[in-house]
């Protein structure tokens, strides 16, 4: 009986190792379960900082394409207070011709009989209907309606216009900053260690992307193509001749009434404009032969600086009438006018130059555009951003964003439009890294 038992004791103290193997293997299970959880945490707290930091990156592009784009509307801005101006100036010479050419119907140098006679009756009545202009001339005055409707488009122009354009782009690269801590705060509200982040600019190309540029190099073409649009700032010249044969000295020269008138702009952004009328009655002596004897009939110059030449042929010291003198001795000795085939009004303009109203006005000013080298049609800048993970891990992401110019319909010319800031056409997009790019390149 005794040797039957001593199996079964042999049996029973190897029970239970097993188990010893069996909480070996689970320790390892756990630590590894534990490592895995830690790892996917630190994988799932990259994927929410790669969001949110995609999403501070495009927020700063998208500031930035606000900024570009208000430029691009202060440049057009720019044009169209230029449009008025013009549009007052003209206003302005047209008034003052208005005002002398009713000075001179009621004076009757020339009556207006003479006019209706040679040049037809539609030209009589507009002559006439100068009566109803008495006085208009003295809006065209430095410090009347039209001149401080001038002015006050200038000081928009050089005050408000100017200094929004310095303080958009001065105080851009703050003001995108504080809109992407902004939006990084937003997307860790609650969250424990919210205060750890930090987010870090890792290159810029906004320094120097846009710079203060002088009018002449855009604004003042495009100011001046734009103003070719108005019909009532193009030339005002047209020319009625009278059918009569005058002298059998020149069977083909004949009497004419010479309306002349034009806006124009200068290289600095100064306006002026001349409207003028006369008469030129066709006369002949011994002396000289068949000669244009002019008779003023309206004139009005108004200048926007006083450094502004008149650019028609005139003379700075007219008599008041040529009674006491013929006209033509005087035009001989005094002037270098063509007074027998030419086609201006030189002793209108004469009197436009001495009644000038000069305007206040400083110009055009300096305007802000992309830079002369810089032919790319975007600019970026890169993103890092550290925040805390778990179990004490540092996670480190990084992001980049363009502001980008593009039309969103083709030129109608099929050219290529480069980057500007004429046409508000900038938009946001992220791209990628440029020190991520460097190291695959570096290792692919």
């Amino acid at each position: 009986m005794t040797a039957a038992r001593a199996p079964a004791a042999s049996q029973g103290g190897q029970e239970g190792q097993a188990l010893v193997l069996g909480m070996l293997i689970a320790g390892v299970a756990i630590v590894v379960f534990v490592r895995y959880f830690v790892v996917g945490q630190v994988v799932a707290a990259k994927a929410r900082q790669v969001h949110a930091l995609d999403a501070v990156a495009y927020s700063g592009a998208l500031v930035q394409a606000r900024a570009l784009n208000m430029l691009a509307y202060t440049n057009r801005a720019h044009v169209g207070h230029q449009v008025a101006m013009a549009h007052l100036v003209t206003l302005g010479s047209w008034a003052s011709m208005g005002g002398t050419q009713a000075r001179q119907l009621s004076s009757g140098n020339p009556p207006s009989h003479l006019i209706a006679m040679m040049f037809g009756e539609h030209h009589g009545a507009a002559y006439r209907a100068a009566s109803k202009a008495v006085g208009l001339d003295r809006l065209a005055g430095t410090h009347d309606e039209l001149a401080r409707a001038y002015a006050s488009h200038d000081r928009v122009v050089h005050t408000v216009l100017a200094s929004v354009q310095g303080a958009i782009v001065s105080t851009l690269p703050s003001v995108r900053l504080a809109a992407m801590q902004a939006v990084l705060a937003r997307n860790y509200v609650g969250h424990p260690l919210a205060d750890a982040f930090r987010l870090s600019v890792d290159y810029d190309h906004w320094p120097g992307y846009v710079q203060r540029h002088s009018p002449q190099r855009t604004l003042q073409p495009f100011t001046a193509n734009v103003t070719q649009r108005y019909g009532f700032l193009s030339a005002r010249n047209h020319t009625e001749v009278n059918a009569w044969l005058v002298d059998g000295q020149c069977p083909a020269a004949r009497h004419q009434l010479r309306r002349r008138g034009v806006t124009e702009f200068d290289p600095y952004g100064r306006w002026q404009s001349i409207d003028t009328q006369s008469f030129h009655a066709l006369r002949s002596n011994r002396w000289i032969g068949c000669y244009f004897r002019e008779y003023a009939m309206g004139w009005g110059w108004v200048p926007t600086s006083l450094s502004l030449a008149l650019s028609r042929s005139h003379a700075d010291d007219v008599p008041d009438d040529f009674s006491a003198q013929d006209f033509w001795r005087w035009v001989q000795e005094s002037t270098d006018w063509d007074i027998f085939s030419g086609n201006d009004n030189p002793l209108a303009n004469s009197r436009a130059a001495a009644s000038r109203h000069q305007w206040p006005g400083g110009g055009l000013p300096a305007y802000f555009d992309t830079a002369n080298d810089r032919g790319h049609d975007a600019v970026g800048f890169g993103l890092t951003l550290q925040g805390p993970g778990p179990d004490g891990v540092t996670v480190f992401t990084h992001s980049a964003a363009q502001t980008f110019f593009a039309r969103p319909q083709p030129r109608k010319d099929a050219h290529h439009e480069r980057a500007n800031l004429f046409h508000p056409y900038w938009q946001a997009r992220l791209a990628p890294h440029h020190t991520q790019a460097a190291a695959l390149e570096r290792h692919p």
